[in-house]
């Protein structure tokens, strides 16, 4: 009898282990490569991620905050965030993404956001995150950026009224100084006389305003930095980048006192990290790392391993 009963409890330990939680979070695919977004935009075009965009979840005591993807030019709220969607949803985060300045054309060039000014993106951002706190009843946000997606949020912060809403701001890729180095200055103020900053790049009004000299950047660093005192800075950054020229251009540290930054080069701890500007939001290492910059008191060991060029 004692090992029938023994044989029966271990048979109902492996079934229960085996069963799902009940009310357990939903699992949701994990794709580590920059260009995992796409077929999801191809199939449902205009959606959202797995995991992203859900109007029933709300903030944990864990993760108190929604964390809202932003993503650069060209990009949209699928295709710019395929490795990170349901990556963050499984680690129990309210994960929000939104596509912003679409060009006004049919399907799928309307998957192409990050083109229009970037003081209209910061407009179309700041609604976004009005309406993702209004849902979640959370009281700030955390953003996740890539590429123009870590410069436009900070004329949201500074002109707009999202200083108080933000805690944690995370950047991919970042060019806080612009992307063409020194020698590109003079050329861009000279474009900016005649007019025509927001328009000498065809179909792309942001694309101007990102090289140094312009009259967004100018905007941007009013005060002397583009930070935002009592807001948590990480910035991410690639020795490989091939669009933020000089990639240090985003590895800025603190202007003024007050301002806490963080600075990280994927290749300071991984020689065989390849990232380059699209591959660094596909890539796991840096998607630990961005999960320690959301939750720091929660550290997650980096591992160093292999990551290719364009796909991370």
């Amino acid at each position: 009898m004692r090992a029938v009963l023994l044989a029966i409890a271990g048979g109902l330990t492996i079934a229960l282990a085996a069963a799902p939680l009940a009310g357990a979070a939903p699992r949701y695919p994990e794709d580590f490569n920059f260009f995992s977004g796409i077929p999801y935009e191809l199939s449902n075009p205009g959606g959202s991620l797995p995991g992203t965009n859900n109007p029933r979840c709300k903030p944990s005591a864990a993760h108190p905050r929604p964390v809202v993807l932003v993503h650069g030019t060209g990009g949209g709220q699928q295709t710019n965030w395929g490795a990170y969607g349901g990556f963050l949803a499984n680690e129990g985060y309210c994960v929000y993404a939104l596509t912003y300045g679409a060009l006004p054309l049919p399907w799928p060039l309307t998957a192409l956001g990050g083109m229009g000014a970037q003081e209209q993106s910061a407009q179309q951002l700041k609604v976004f995150i009005d309406g993702v706190l209004a849902a979640t009843g959370a009281k700030t946000v955390d953003l996740v950026g890539h590429s123009q997606g870590t410069l436009m949020p900070s004329y949201y912060l500074k002109h707009l009224g999202g200083a108080t809403k933000v805690t944690n701001y995370v950047s991919l890729a970042p060019l806080w100084r612009g992307s063409g180095g020194a020698l590109m200055e003079p050329v861009s103020r000279f474009i900016g006389r005649l007019g025509a900053q927001d328009k000498w790049v065809p179909v792309c009004a942001a694309c101007g305003q990102m090289m140094p000299g312009s009259a967004f950047l100018d905007k941007v660093w009013s005060g002397g930095s583009p930070y935002v005192k009592g807001i948590n800075y990480t910035n991410i950054s690639t020795r490989y980048d091939e669009f933020v020229i000089p990639y240090i251009s985003g590895q800025l540290p603190a202007q003024r006192p007050g301002e806490n930054v963080r600075n990280i080069v994927v290749q300071d701890t991984c020689a065989s990290d390849y990232s380059d500007h699209l591959a660094i939001a596909g890539s796991r290492r840096a998607a630990y790392m961005v999960l320690n910059a959301l939750d720091p008191q929660r550290h997650i060991a980096v591992p160093c391993m292999f990551v290719p060029p364009l796909f991370g």
